[in-house]
């Protein structure tokens, strides 16, 4: 009775009896979410983490707000609301398919408010369904994370993501079970209850007795509905891959035939990406409507005994708004294709930062590095530092020196001169033995006149400000040096070998920390402060205490990029090593890229100073296919 070909095949038949007033209601629906829903739903949120008083800008920041009482109330806030949208959207769906008109449009616009009014229920329905979930995940959430805390709690974060110690993998080993137990749960949950929507939609029962309704129809055929919905999730996420595939490999190799006149290829690639959001459009209205269909279906067969919906009257017609509402698509996506064309820039402007140096081809955080960095043409060498026990500033990243020396002790906790025998090349290659751990001073000589650098603050707790004034004081020292060594140059050149006067100026500095970031820029304005981030949640962050903000290169938007350009400050990408990601970002709009092959940045840049207008234009649009 549930076999996954003959609701397939039901499915489909729905989809093509209902597909004109199914699009009608996507069309209304998605007008409704995008200027009042959605919009009030980001607003509410964003004032409730607004309430925390403080930035969300890490991992483990977002962490330590979920676990709270006030960050498990945003959590439920937040799938409440989103899943709300959605209940709404698809009850929407359902009662187009099973109850049809004569007119197309009327029906859409009656399901829109028969589903409004459904709203206090559906709500409900949210509350108990979404909310049992999360009931059963958060204890989940406490019990990995106080594993994370008995295994790894002693160990240095980045220690662990590199190195992987047999730790890692005995936290690993006993939080999966756990995790695999949820989703067990969690899933039996959906499927027994995958039918408490409709029920609401169509019969208007209230939450609790469509969810007892739900479970009784559906025991003993779990299995079948789990093959179908699994089924039908696989081919909703394969549709959007395989159409970027199929425009990136047969369509655009099309374009790059055509002369590189503008004249020719401006309105080729409009008509290109009209198409292609015309597809995107469809994929999208496809897999919403195929979820809604597949619930009616599995309720017509369980609760009447009846495969699928039943047609439209034979009479049923789209009225008169029909043709006006679907060129207004069409028109809609030819202004989204010609937006993106005018939003290419032909040319780029992208600082290299070498991300502790050159260190795929060197030890990172060394002089070797450095000095790699700089010969590989990085604007900016990015290095960590730390302050030692006699509050000298040397290149480091962790707080031990376990991953690189092999040695427990905490750097914080040793006088430069004990470090100076420490040995972090080794671990590298046998050509690096016998590096050392190097001063700032140090590598501010080194890229005197050549390049400049991008300091990551690494401060101990509580000694943030001492490790502030003591880079700056750094940078003061070479200050002077480099200005005594312009006084007593001979000739320009030897002039240019000094290195700028103005160290602070050129010089960048990086944290993690807000609250250091505005110290840094209260002690001294004319440093240039960026803002590390892994991630923002909405409603967090001050976009003013900074000059750059440096987020994690698959964090980066275009919505962020705009927001950037509006306040007026630069977007800094990390950590990027694969040619096609850079070439992705620099069209994206980022300011710099971080990466660890400088090179492979330099000599990208290089070639695309080289393609003529057209085939930059192409590249461009290539790119922008790919983010999709």
């Amino acid at each position: 009775m549930l076999a996954l070909s003959a609701l397939s095949r039901d499915v489909l038949r729905s989809l093509r009896d209902h597909l004109r007033p199914l699009i009608a209601y996507h069309l209304f629906f998605t007008l409704l979410a995008s200027s009042l829903l959605l919009p009030a739903v980001a607003w509410s949120l964003a004032q409730l983490l607004s309430g925390f008083g403080r930035p969300v800008i890490t991992n483990a920041g977002v962490l330590d707000v979920l676990l709270s009482a006030g960050g498990a109330l945003w959590l439920l806030a937040a799938v409440g609301l989103t899943f709300l949208v959605l209940y709404l959207q698809q009850a929407g769906m359902i009662l187009v398919a099973v109850r049809p008109r004569d007119n197309h449009y009327r029906l859409a616009f009656e399901a829109l408010w028969e589903t409004l009014r459904h709203l206090p229920r559906l709500a409900g329905l949210v509350v108990v369904q979404v909310g049992t979930h999360l009931v059963l995940f958060l204890p989940v959430a406490f019990a990995v994370v106080w594993l994370y805390d008995v295994f790894l709690g002693g160990l240095d974060p980045y220690y662990v993501q590199r190195i992987r110690p047999p730790a890692l993998w005995r936290f690993v080993a006993v939080a999966t079970p756990l995790v695999l137990v949820w989703v067990s749960l969690a899933a039996t949950l959906y499927f027994r209850w995958i039918l408490a929507l409709p029920l609401v939609a169509l019969e208007g029962l209230s939450p609790r007795a469509a969810l007892t309704r739900s479970h009784f129809l559906t025991r003993s055929r779990r299995h079948h509905i789990a093959v179908a919905v699994i089924a039908l999730l696989l081919v909703i996420i394969l549709l959007p891959f395989l159409a970027t595939a199929l425009f990136d490999r047969v369509f655009t190799p099309m374009l790059w035939w055509l002369p590189e006149r503008n004249a020719v290829l401006v309105p080729a690639m409009l008509g290109y990406l009209t198409l292609y959001v015309l597809v995107t459009l469809a994929i999208t209205f496809v897999g919403i409507a195929a979820n809604a269909l597949l619930s009616a279906c599995l309720y017509l067969r369980l609760a009447h005994r009846e495969p699928r919906p039943a047609p439209p009257p034979a009479d049923a017609h789209p009225g008169r708004l029909a043709w006006m509402v679907e060129l207004g698509v069409i028109l809609f996506a030819l202004l989204q294709a010609w937006l993106i064309v005018n939003s290419f820039e032909l040319r780029d402007d992208v600082a290299v930062i070498a991300h502790r140096g050159s260190s795929l081809a060197a030890p990172e955080n060394t002089l070797a590095a450095v000095d790699l960095a700089v010969r590989e043409g990085a604007d900016y060498v990015e290095l960590d530092v730390r302050l030692t026990a006699d509050e000298q500033v040397v290149l480091y990243h962790d707080r031990t020196l376990t991953r690189l020396a092999g040695d427990p002790r905490h750097l914080g906790e040793l006088e430069r001169h004990e470090l100076e025998n420490v040995d972090v090349g080794s671990w590298f290659g046998d050509a690096f033995i016998g590096e050392r751990i190097a001063g700032l001073d140090q590598a501010l000589a080194m890229v005197r006149g050549k390049s400049r650098l991008m300091i990551d603050m690494k401060a101990d707790p509580g000694r943030g400000q001492a490790l502030v004034d003591a880079v700056i004081r750094t940078l003061e020292d070479e200050a002077q040096w480099r200005m005594r060594c312009q006084e007593l140059a001979l000739n320009p050149r030897q002039a240019g070998q000094c290195g700028s006067p103005n160290v602070i100026g050129e010089t960048r500095l990086a944290t993690m920390s807000p609250a250091l970031a505005r110290e840094m820029k209260a002690r001294e304005p004319r440093l240039r402060v960026t803002l590390l981030a892994q991630l923002i949640l909405p409603g967090t962050l001050d976009r003013g205490g900074f000059d750059a903000l440096g987020l994690r290169h698959n964090r980066i938007t275009a919505d962020e990029i705009r927001l950037a350009r509006a306040i007026g400050y630069e977007i800094h990408a990390w950590t990027i090593n694969e040619r096609t990601r850079m070439s992705q970002l620099i069209d994206l709009g980022v300011d710099a890229i971080i990466t660890d092959r400088p090179h492979l940045l330099s000599e990208l840049l290089e070639d695309r100073r080289e393609l003529s207008d057209g085939a930059l234009l192409l590249v461009k649009m290539r790119n922008w296919l790919r983010r999709r």
